[in-house]
């Protein structure tokens, strides 16, 4: 079913230049135009005119750079599960949010699903720079949490990158 006729405003699928673009621009942000246009198999301008189009789209949200977090502050990075009490309702989720994000620790968090609520990647000085942030949020009757579960990284196997 053509979608332009259920939805009028409905953007149209990426062909296989935008997403070659895509996938040049996910491992090299910094690529110039005219690399890029050679690697898609297009000349700059159009090649140009694409990127500007999937970042308008907001396909392409931003450019970063990869940061070694373990050069920048040396310490401990974890993955944190986040189980909220059964009785918690949006509020408190809204609220767990918000504390999340405002959370200079909390470098990425995940609304997931299974016997965990949240996904939360962390990065802290030592285990009492956890343990002492977590009391805190446990000790916060808004946020509802019931159960946490650290897991420290002990080495990087992969990473992917920048990801949305």
């Amino acid at each position: 079913m053509d979608t332009k006729v259920n939805n009028p405003h409905a953007e149209p699928p990426l062909d296989r230049i935008d997403e070659a673009i895509i996938e040049v621009l996910r491992h090299n942000g910094r690529i110039t135009y005219e690399k890029l246009s050679t690697l898609v198999h297009l000349t700059p301008r159009p090649c140009l005119e694409r990127v500007r189009k999937l970042e308008r789209r907001g396909v392409i949200r931003g450019y970063s750079a990869i940061i070694d977090e373990q050069r920048l502050s040396p310490g401990l990075s974890l993955l944190v599960l986040v189980a909220l009490s059964n009785q918690s309702g949006r509020s408190a989720q809204k609220a767990f949010e918000a504390c999340m994000r405002a959370c200079p620790q909390v470098l990425d968090c995940q609304l997931i699903s299974g016997h965990f609520d949240y996904s939360l990647r962390m990065r802290c000085r030592d285990m009492e720079h956890y343990r002492v942030l977590t009391e805190t949020w446990m000790n916060n009757d808004e946020l509802h949490i019931d159960k946490l579960v650290a897991h420290p990284e002990l080495a990087v196997v992969k990473n992917a990158g920048p990801q949305p």
